[in-house]
């Protein structure tokens, strides 16, 4: 494959590479998520065996929403978490901001008074 041991490479298998930065937790996950269309590179669907290259978009969509990287560095043995960020720019858009909402108590209609428990529990819920 490369002629020195310590020399980069140039491109590597996308599902290689998902696994090797921690994007999957396995290389077979990495490339059921492509071969099921839940990767992209550069805006396109990608196989498993799709090449990726420094300066591609990769997007991977995942059980915590869809993550936007930029690919800086081609590895292809899986590292650790603080050298793994390393290999890539996070793209990913902040999620958005969670509503603050009242909580609010239902009862059940027809249920009669609030016990002396449940007056305790809507007064602190109410803040008195």
């Amino acid at each position: 494959m490369n002629a020195a041991p310590d020399a980069q490479p140039t491109t590597t298998r996308l599902d290689r590479w998902v696994w090797a930065v921690r994007l999957s937790r396995t290389r077979a996950l990495a490339a059921a998520a492509c071969r099921g269309g839940h990767v992209r590179v550069n805006g396109e669907r990608a196989k498993p065996a799709s090449s990726v290259r420094v300066g591609d978009e990769v997007r991977v969509r995942g059980d915590g929403g869809e993550r936007i990287v930029e690919v800086t560095r081609v590895i292809e043995r899986r590292v650790g978490a603080a050298v793994a960020v390393e290999c890539y720019l996070d793209r990913t858009p902040a999620p958005p901001p969670r509503e603050e909402v009242a909580a609010t108590v239902v009862r059940d209609r027809g249920t009669g008074r609030p016990t002396k428990r449940e007056r305790r529990d809507l007064d602190r819920l109410r803040g008195r």
